[in-house]
């Protein structure tokens, strides 16, 4: 994948750190200790693989004693990004992530989504926002799904509640649509779909998103996320606690085959709708 100027510019957040650790007497270990992070991390964030989040950026300031320099390379980079901000480092990391394992309950995840789907769900949290923010928007989502189109794209697996497919966003139509391209993508091998029927009843992680991420050469990571704000975790205990729940959702959820059957019939029903609208 080119390389872009936002991640030019994480490369030199990382020459910066490595020139003032090393100017510390601190190795990456040391360093990460004292930012309550492992040494391996201080290595990713040198070479611009993985980000840190802002208390992590704060508190190198701290410890290098750099009056802030962290802090505001971190926002100014951020402040550039079209994601917000707690959801940036989660976007980043999509990039070389290796396996994506995603559960939603209530929408489309954001690589699947088309833009008149997107542009649905931005205009329900922005009722007031101009186009040109709507299409910027829109524009930087539906470009996170490059990932998914690359070569070295990661293995995706996308456990989907029913109620996801039967919420009306955008209209009969809209929904038609991205119905239909879920079920292209799966037909193409580049999504494993699963849908977690309403007949399934109480399920674990209950109303909230889900997605874990496995690297190469890094901890694997999970993301949930709240009402504007998300957690990236990595602690292994806790990560591997979310993959127990995930694989407790697979167990639920219906085969691959009979959720493409679930999803191409909620899709012909939305067209049967659009028909007759």
């Amino acid at each position: 994948m080119a390389k872009g100027k936002q991640d030019e510019a994480w490369e030199f957040f990382g020459e910066l750190l490595k020139e003032r650790r090393e100017a510390a007497g601190l190795s990456q270990s040391e360093l990460g200790r004292r930012v309550f992070v492992s040494g391996g991390y201080i290595g990713l964030f040198e070479q611009g693989i993985r980000k840190p989040q802002l208390d992590v950026a704060e508190r190198l300031d701290e410890v290098l004693q750099t009056g802030g320099i962290f802090e505001r390379t971190w926002r100014k980079l951020i402040d550039k990004s079209p994601y917000a901000s707690y959801f940036q480092a989660t976007a980043d990391l999509e990039d070389i992530a290796t396996k994506i394992c995603e559960f939603e309950s209530t929408a489309i995840p954001g690589l699947l989504q088309t833009p008149a789907y997107a542009e649905a769900v931005i205009h329900a949290s922005n009722p007031l926002a101009t186009d040109e923010y709507v299409a910027d928007t829109v524009k930087g989502r539906i470009r996170r799904s490059a990932i998914l189109k690359d070569a070295t794209r990661p293995m995706y697996w996308v456990i989907l509640h029913e109620t996801a497919l039967r919420i009306p966003v955008g209209g009969p139509a809209v929904m038609a649509e991205q119905l239909d391209h879920l079920v292209a993508q799966a037909r193409a091998r580049v999504v494993l779909i699963q849908v977690l029927p309403y007949a399934a009843g109480a399920y674990p992680q209950m109303g909230k998103p889900l997605k874990l991420m496995e690297f190469a050469d890094a901890p694997p990571t999970a993301y949930t996320e709240a009402v504007y704000s998300g957690n990236l975790l990595d602690d292994p205990a806790v990560v591997k606690r979310a993959q127990g729940t995930y694989d407790l959702l697979r167990a639920a959820a219906l085969s691959p085959e009979a959720s493409l059957a679930l999803v191409e019939s909620a899709a012909e029903d939305y067209r049967r709708c659009a028909r007759t609208t």
